[in-house]
């Protein structure tokens, strides 16, 4: 034992720290422990070294020092697998693992299990203890209701703070009388809502809770906390369907009587409102509890498309943390609520995820709870994943997952307050698997034995959550079977009044959502979107701006291309007067922030441009700092954040529509590296920026760019397909736009936030025209100008023989043509918005051409694509001949060559008979 000295001063837990330090480097560890460590290793069965024996020490150890590491080991294996072993699953036999958690697997055997060791320093017990009363403790910890998975997690301290948590009381809860008593009357609200609305309205779509009603006790509790613990102030939950209607009603105290109204079908009081069904809706409320502490909690708006919700969700988040807190994620909470087969299968998933720790999108970590009805629809979850969890995308995150029984509302309640600690302290995701089961089919209309008889056969026969937890804390005389029916009585007697008081109601009505962003701004139709807006600016102050982003600063050293870019910027407006493109955007953003706007951008490589056109963001050749010049204005009022996102479309432009919601005096950008990349997101587009408006009085000015023109890079890089959001168009949903000139561009950005109302805008963005030597404007044109809808030619009218209608890049094509021909007989008129078409503005160009005798619309897309489709239905005041490439499948050839020549069949149709 002499060699083995070192060992009597040292304390078990200590030990075992450095035996996980020698597994991962051996030559790290100091080689007395080094050589301990191999005469354990060595004694192991399997033994196979794989570094250098330490010289001159045998690697023989005594046998209790063999068997105290066979116990850390068995300790590790708890932590490590023992999630696979927990009692979590309330309906199910669980899956068998192996190697299972057995001491014999550990070289241990029941002669030892009375041996005392010092192994149990780790758990927190103190002395040596018994080889018995170790695995108790751990079984406790490990086994009971809650399974955790965090040994996975790479930061020691982390994966320690865990251990420290979970050592306390043996991750056993335990709570005051009284706190029992408010999880039952939660459990209570959860079970007899649902009985009710199924007695009510029977086999009507619900999407009911039962089988996962501790939902409800965990939501409560956990804003409760968060506001009494931690003093935040306000949450952000995102969730689908599954169990909405309850949360509506007993977390975010939506009057029962006006769920009902939407029940019994009535209509929508507002006639403009076309409204969404009742498990959509969101609602926002200013909750006050009883120690007279508040938290402002926002439920928002989904479609059916499940997990879409998240990622508007995590931008609401991020526009508060930005605006409200001044950066502090502390102050606010998102929290998802996910299905088991949708976090399991959805793709938006995993790109929320890789979004968490970003600079563009961290908002101080989301809460994660999955309501786990082990079925998706029809679909057994076995079919449904080939993980083994259904959170198993937290590893991707290194995110810790607890795994929790449903039935067990205390452990549940237990399970939030561990994870709702993890966040706050560590600013990370988290998850809770909350295993349970879903009582009917899919909705309640559904026969779930038709596809699962077995399972359904043991849940038609399974006790409630609530008539689980009410026996034992009968049993632990904390209430009686008196106190238990009271509470269900009293409950159910205020549904009754709120039932009777709804069929005195005609209508249904939409509440809005975060109604107090939007104070002072208003709902407005078509009128008021085709209104002239003042969108100039001072001329000193656009000079100004030009001079700051063309200026590099002192001390800073940038790239001689860099620098050349910032001469080329001061020589368009200080020499030249010929703005491009990218100057005209820039202008744009200093002037809004100069205004007190602030300005998000983000997407696919925004900081400097697909086109290599906006340069944003340029880098200190030494320090490598990123420097925005734009941020640099000491005249500014507001702030320019601008992010490359990561390759995602449909998570970045969902995270992204949810900061408009949430900020709308911020111009709020979203750009697709190519305009065809939108296609990604097309969920978003089809069920928030075209219907929002009309499902939920949610307004919106989120501005997607997208760029869009045929120059022959084939099918996918041509067009943004702007057919498919001209189809979305309806009364006043949105606005499309396709800009020729720079100073239109610049006017149409600022109109986006100097009106009083907002509207999605999808704007079709060039490519060759960032560069193109006619696609310039004067810096007059921004000071003086506005939008213009319609660009009217400047040809003598009585020469005009041929009116042609076009929009976009294609309008350059066809004046160089008209250029070299010399022609003076067909008007090239620019529709730069193209919903909502100014019919006015433009029957007013066609009346000035009295000496017309054809009008076409000529477009560089197939006859099937492009705006064709939109203006033939929309331009119906005027007879119209289509210029086009002819009906395809796909938007462009891959041959330049074909490109070019089905261009030019196009033109020479068009310029041909003038």
């Amino acid at each position: 034992m002499d060699k083995f000295s070192f060992l009597n001063a040292a304390h078990t837990a200590y030990f075992a720290d450095l035996y996980d330090q020698y597994l991962q480097n051996p030559d790290a560890v100091e080689p007395s422990w080094r050589a301990f460590f191999q005469g354990y290793d060595f004694g192991s069965e399997n033994y196979e070294p794989n570094h250098e024996i330490v010289e001159g020490v045998s690697p023989q150890i005594p046998e209790l020092l063999q068997k105290e590491f066979q116990v850390v080991k068995l300790i590790d294996g708890y932590r490590m697998r023992g999630h696979l072993f927990t009692k979590t699953n309330p309906v199910r036999d669980r899956r068998t693992y192996a190697p299972t958690l057995a001491i014999e697997n550990f070289g241990l055997s029941k002669d030892d299990l009375d041996t005392v060791f010092n192994a149990g320093e780790i758990l927190g017990l103190g002395g040596a203890q018994s080889l018995r009363k170790i695995i108790h403790h751990l079984e406790l910890i490990y086994c009971s209701s809650i399974g955790m998975e965090y040994m996975y997690l790479r930061n020691p301290e982390v994966i320690a703070w865990w251990q420290d948590q979970l050592n306390v009381y043996d991750n056993q809860p335990k709570f005051s009388n009284d706190t029992k008593k408010y999880i039952l009357s939660k459990l209570n609200h959860a079970v007899t809502f649902e009985n009710f609305l199924q007695t009510k309205y029977v086999g009507q779509k619900r999407f009911s809770l039962e089988g996962g009603e501790s939902l409800i006790p965990a939501l409560s509790n956990m804003l409760y906390m968060s506001v009494e613990r931690y003093g935040v102030k306000e949450c952000v939950l995102g969730m689908a369907h599954r169990g909405r209607l309850s949360t509506l009603v007993n977390i975010f105290r939506k009057p029962a009587y006006e769920l009902f109204n939407e029940f019994d079908g009535k209509d929508f009081e507002d006639e403009y409102i076309d409204g969404d069904v009742k498990y959509h809706l969101g609602l926002t409320l200013d909750k006050t509890f009883q120690n007279g502490k508040s938290i402002i909690m926002n439920l928002v708006p989904n479609p059916s498309h499940l997990e879409t919700v998240a990622a508007v969700a995590e931008g609401i988040t991020r526009a508060k943390i930005d605006t409200d807190y001044k950066g502090d994620s502390s102050k606010i909470i998102p929290i998802l609520v996910h299905g088991d087969a949708a976090i399991a299968g959805q793709g938006i998933v995993y790109e929320i995820a890789q979004m968490s720790q970003l600079n563009g999108y961290k908002t101080g970590g989301t809460v994660h709870i999955v309501v786990n009805n082990q079925i998706g629809f029809t679909t057994n979850y076995l079919d449904a994943r080939s993980s083994t969890y259904c959170t198993d995308i937290a590893k991707v995150t290194l995110s810790p997952v607890l795994h929790v029984n449903a039935d067990d509302a205390e452990a549940v309640v237990h399970a939030v307050e561990l994870a709702l600690a993890y966040r706050m302290r560590y600013k990370k995701d988290v998850y809770i698997d909350l295993l349970g089961y879903r009582k009917y089919g899919h909705n309640e209309g559904d026969e779930p034995r038709f596809t699962q008889p077995k399972l359904y056969k043991e849940i038609a026969k399974h006790s409630n959550p609530f008539e689980i937890y009410s026996k034992k804390l009968i049993a632990e005389n904390v209430i009686d079977q008196a106190y238990s029916e009271a509470i269900v009585k009293e409950f159910k007697s205020t549904l009754e009044s709120h039932y009777e008081k709804s069929k005195g109601e005609s209508s249904s009505k939409v509440r809005e959502f975060m109604q107090e962003r939007w104070v002072g701004f208003t709902r407005r139709g078509v009128e008021a979107m085709l209104e002239t807006e003042n969108t100039t600016y001072p001329k000193k102050n656009l000079e100004n701006i030009a001079r700051i982003v063309s200026t590099v600063p002192e001390g800073v050293k940038f790239l001689r291309k860099a620098e050349r870019i910032l001469q080329g910027r001061a020589a368009m407006v200080f020499e030249s007067d010929e703005l491009d493109w990218g100057m005209a955007e820039t202008l744009a953003y200093g002037s809004l922030m100069e205004e007190g706007f602030d300005v998000r951008i983000s997407g696919q490589d925004v900081e400097r441009g697909t086109f290599s056109h906006r340069h944003a963001i340029l880098r200190d050749e030494i320090s490598e700092e990123r420097i925005n010049l734009l941020n640099t204005n000491p005249e500014n009022k507001g702030e320019m954040y601008i992010y490359n996102s990561p390759l995602s479309e449909y998570g970045v432009l969902g995270f992204d529509y949810g900061y408009a919601m949430a900020n709308p005096n911020t111009l709020t950008i979203w750009e697709a590296q190519f305009g065809d990349f939108s296609n990604g997101a097309q969920i978003i587009f089809d069920q928030y920026l075209s219907a929002a408006e009309d499902k939920w009085k949610s307004q919106n000015g989120i501005v997607v760019l997208l760029p869009h023109g045929y120059e022959g890079q084939g099918s996918e890089h041509s067009s943004a397909r702007m057919e498919r959001y001209l189809q979305l168009c309806g009364l006043d949903n949105m606005i499309v736009a396709d800009c020729t000139t720079p100073a239109n561009f610049f006017h149409l950005l600022r109109r986006q936030l100097k009106r009083d109302f907002r509207k999605p805008l999808v704007v079709l963005t060039p490519k060759s025209l960032l560069r193109h030597p006619k696609a310039v404007s004067s810096l007059s044109a921004l000071v003086e100008g506005e939008f213009q809808e319609v660009i009217d030619d400047t040809l003598d009218p009585k020469d005009v023989k041929k009116v042609l209608f076009c929009t976009g890049k294609f309008y350059y094509d066809l004046l160089a043509e008209r250029e070299l021909l010399e022609n003076k007989t067909i008007a090239l008129v620019r529709i730069e918005q193209l919903f909502p078409l100014h019919e006015e503005k433009i029957k007013k160009v066609i009346a000035k051409y009295t000496n017309a005798e054809t009008y076409i619309w000529a477009q560089e897309e197939p006859k099937n694509m492009g705006a064709w489709s939109h203006i033939s239905e929309r331009m119906d005041f005027v007879k119209l001949e289509v210029y086009s490439r002819p009906y395809n499948s796909v938007p462009a050839p891959g041959s330049n060559a074909r490109d070019k020549r089905r261009q030019r069949r196009v033109i020479d149709a068009i310029f041909g008979n003038a």
